[in-house]
């Protein structure tokens, strides 16, 4: 599956090593030790005609555009974050962290009327991105504020230190948490810009990514209401990097999950399967940034070794096809969270979505709810709601006592994972759904559905055997 990503362009004007980099919807952004910071179209990667932007005095270590993309801030060891105006590259303000220390991290909030700043001796402002003036301050007990991420109803920001500790703030700036996430520190965070909902109380909850010194990868649930508090919940660990992993960051549709590290390497995950899609070995030295474009399926990567390469995604790939084409898997035991996520909507239980997934509910402990862990576990209140759950599951039980796994792997299309009625050979020396890998074929797909390579026919032989076996088989299952 080595063409599902391909390098298409690589940035090498910077002098020094490449810090930040951030998407705007027509622009990309990237900044370094060297001190200026570049802009580029994402039409051709051409460098704007006022960039660089020169301003800051020392290294420049975080750079992020506002919603509209009109406005850039960027901050330095020089204690300052400035505004830029995209347009023309014209200072708009600058902003002095009281405390004068070397500022790490800077963030605009969803709506971009606030901004965050968090600097080396631990303390954090939250600024008006509209008045310029600061609005709040506050530290954190220990360390260096090194990562900083907004949930996407801009209710609430995570920040990470250099000590390992991640703490919630509200937007009054009240410490809402704070807990030991990383142990040797926090290098990284970001939120899915696609909220989960659900609940009867109508919560949202947000995944959170956090990544650092310990070469992990942890996964998070939060959800937070004014009312009913606020709650963080770890969920996972992402392996794959064998180093310290320095940046973390999802795709706009909250698809996939990229990381970099001192190994050199970029991976990119599934956050659905948290299955490892491609992993990136272009890089020279410490992948030190990475991010998504918002509306393309653009990635950029930047690293100590003074570039940033940019990557394009590749629609077409069974694993992406699959998921295009929803197909559920034959058997409840086998479903995964999402899989089960979109039972609940089919079963007119949307609202449940959220505390399922926080629970981490997949098929096999679908099966095993009870009307006791309905509501002591999960917390459903409402005994209707309760029943009618009961009710959906027990006819899931009985469906799998029909369909269980009697049906041998072999009689199943890989394509839509349904027993087969027509099965063909293909050139690649597997068996599939006849109408299913004709509609594959037809859509220019002239690889293998299971291998991805090339196939050197597109020729479908009739499989008459598996057909006789099928046949018997259903013959004999169905007395």
């Amino acid at each position: 599956m080595k063409n599902m990503v391909k390098l298409i362009h690589t940035l090498a004007d910077h002098d020094d090593d490449v810090n930040c980099c951030a998407f705007s919807s027509s622009l990309l952004a990237t900044c370094s030790l060297d001190k200026p910071i570049r802009l580029y179209s994402l039409s051709d990667f051409s460098e704007l005609p006022h960039s660089p932007l020169k301003s800051h005095t020392y290294a420049v270590h975080c750079c992020c555009f506002s919603a509209s993309g009109h406005i850039l801030a960027s901050c330095s060891t020089d204690g300052t974050t400035v505004l830029w105006d995209t347009q023309n590259g014209q200072t708009l303000a600058v902003l002095e962290q009281p405390s004068g220390s070397p500022v790490r991290v800077c963030r605009f909030s969803p709506d971009s009327t606030c901004l965050v700043s968090g600097a080396a001796d631990g303390t954090v402002v939250l600024w008006n991105a509209q008045s310029y003036k600061l609005y709040r301050c506050a530290s954190v007990k220990d360390g260096s504020l090194v990562a900083c991420a907004f949930s996407p109803n801009g209710n609430f920001f995570v920040t990470g230190s250099s000590c390992g500790d991640l703490t919630v703030w509200d937007d009054k700036m009240r410490c809402l948490h704070s807990e030991k996430a990383h142990n040797l520190g926090i290098t990284c965070c970001d939120f899915s810009s696609q909220p989960v909902s659900g609940g009867e109380q109508g919560l949202q909850f947000f995944r959170l990514a956090s990544c650092g010194q310990d070469c992990q990868i942890k996964i998070w649930v939060i959800s937070f209401t004014h009312t009913l508090g606020f709650e963080l919940k770890y969920k996972s660990i992402l392996s794959g990097h064998c180093a310290p992993v320095l940046t973390c960051a999802f795709s706009h549709d909250g698809q996939m999950l990229v990381s970099g590290s001192v190994d050199k390497s970029v991976i990119v995950y599934d956050t659905n399967t948290e299955d490892i899609l491609h992993t990136l070995t272009q890089h020279t030295r410490y992948v030190t940034t990475c991010a998504f474009a918002p509306n393309i399926l653009l990635l950029a990567t930047g690293s100590m070794d003074k570039t940033v390469n940019i990557w394009q995604f590749d629609l077409e790939t069974p694993c992406q096809a699959r998921i295009a084409e929803d197909q559920p898997k034959q058997f409840t035991e086998d479903w995964s969270e999402d899989d089960v996520s979109n039972w609940l909507c089919a079963q007119g239980l949307k609202d449940l979505v959220g505390i399922f997934k926080m629970n981490n509910i997949d098929g096999r402990e679908l099966l095993n709810l009870t009307k006791e862990s309905l509501a002591d576990d999960l917390k459903i209140e409402s005994l209707g709601l309760r029943s009618k759950v009961l009710r959906k599951i027990e006819e899931l039980r009985t469906k799998m006592k029909t369909l269980s796994s009697e049906i041998p792997d072999e009689f199943i299309c890989p394509i839509t994972r349904e027993l087969m009625k027509d099965p063909v050979i293909a050139s690649d020396g597997y068996s599939y759904e006849k109408e299913a890998m004709e509609n594959w074929i037809s859509k220019k797909k002239r690889t293998s559905p299971m291998t991805n390579l090339v196939l050197p026919s597109v020729v479908l032989i009739p499989n008459r055997t598996l057909k006789m076996a099928i046949d018997r088989w259903l013959e004999t299952h169905q007395k």
